[in-house]
């Protein structure tokens, strides 16, 4: 691969399409930050009156009462268009919603997509089944017009769901991957790839920014980066190999003592994982020396003591990236403080981990197809 450095970031803006995504909370946590938006405008509300919005794309999503950890974002499929909500996963390939047809108790709880109302539906016989960490589903690749903000595919091959399971308290109705063509399940062409193949991205790049401390504000961009939503420069980090969003980590410690990952390792950059996952010898190792105790699938830590626990340190590319405990602890529904450190449930030959959405709060992510590479910066 060929790494040259990415300029005129601000140049791409008029071409930058933002779905604005919503941070999902438990209902218990909405009623109590029902001011929550106010506060925020207050303290933040000359920053946003510089950042430029495309009307189009403003797109507000309704709150649900589930784990407060998980980021959807609006998209539309058929003529005239069904509305869904979606996960924008960067650790999958495939891009599927429930069918009407699909009489799984998970399909019934989500939008369903109604293929005889769409008169540029198009079917196929093809079939395919993925597993998830948190479920799978059985499906079928058809056709349809799928418009993200701006953006518009049409006859872009998607999945609809004839089963589903694990997915029925999910606060999403379906899941967009952003991964490379190579891990699809379906081996349908991604909609990224597609509207980068026919020119309707600017530029082969988007990015994330997701909101922290129950705010408003989490977006994700397609065709350029506003450098308005991190501080500093960002660090470019090249991939392991093309196929994956897989990047080389040097090791993780607290300040200096190493506690994982000493001779390097594999790390994927995943915005469908809500966590930080990793080998389950190495997480538990990590729990113990934050003193975090096992009580049912999570680990706790008294809330007293999270300003005085340490920041956990990923060395990418040489570079630091601190993660503070205000980050990697989380609270339930009954106002428990536990850790953002989870045991994978596949176990591997190599060293992964994967760096979900309690890292990429604190650092704003820029994946850049173009060039094969990661971006890393300071989120705002």
């Amino acid at each position: 691969m060929k790494w040259v450095v990415l300029l005129g970031l601000v140049a791409f803006s008029e071409c930058i399409v933002k779905i604005p995504l919503r941070r999902v909370k438990t209902m218990r946590k909405t009623l109590s930050g029902k001011n929550m938006l106010n506060n925020f405008l207050k303290e933040h509300g000359n920053r946003l009156s510089k950042i430029s919005f495309r009307g189009s794309n403003l797109t507000t999503l309704p709150l649900r009462n589930i784990e407060d950890l998980m980021y959807v974002g609006n998209i539309t499929i058929g003529t005239p268009p069904q509305e869904f909500q979606v996960v924008f996963d960067t650790g999958s390939s495939d891009f599927w919603v429930p069918s009407d047809f699909c009489t799984s108790p998970d399909c019934i709880t989500h939008v369903r997509f109604r293929q005889h109302q769409s008169s540029t539906f198009r079917p196929t016989n093809k079939t395919f089944s993925i597993t998830y960490g948190s479920g799978r589903m059985r499906g079928v690749v058809v056709h349809d017009t799928v418009r993200i903000g701006d953006l518009v595919s049409t006859d872009q091959p998607f999945g609809l769901s004839v089963s589903e399971y694990g997915f029925k308290d999910r606060a999403y109705d379906g899941i967009l991957g952003l991964n490379y063509p190579d891990e699809s399940f379906s081996e349908a062409i991604p909609i990224f790839d597609k509207l980068k193949n026919e020119g309707a991205i600017s530029e082969p790049i988007f990015a994330f920014y997701l909101s922290k401390k129950k705010r408003e504000g989490s977006v994700v961009m397609f065709g350029g980066v506003d450098h308005r939503y991190y501080k500093g420069e960002l660090n470019w980090v090249p991939l392991i190999e093309e196929g994956d969003w897989s990047v080389r980590m040097d090791g993780i410690s607290m300040k200096t003592k190493v506690v994982a990952c000493s001779d390097g390792c594999e790390a994927v950059v995943d915005t469908g994982t809500s966590l930080i996952k990793g080998p389950r010898k190495l997480v538990n190792k990590i729990q113990k020396l934050i003193g975090a105790t096992p009580r049912g699938s999570k680990h706790y830590v008294y809330c007293s003591a999270v300003n005085a626990l340490p920041s956990i340190i990923f060395t990418i590319n040489g570079i630091n990236y601190p993660v503070p405990a205000r980050a990697y602890i989380l609270k339930d529904s009954r106002g428990r403080c536990y850790t953002a450190f989870k045991k994978q449930r596949f176990s591997s030959s190599t060293e992964t981990w994967l760096l979900g959405d309690a890292f990429l709060r604190v650092y704003f992510s820029v994946f850049d197809r173009g060039n094969g590479r990661i971006g890393l910066a300071q989120a705002v």
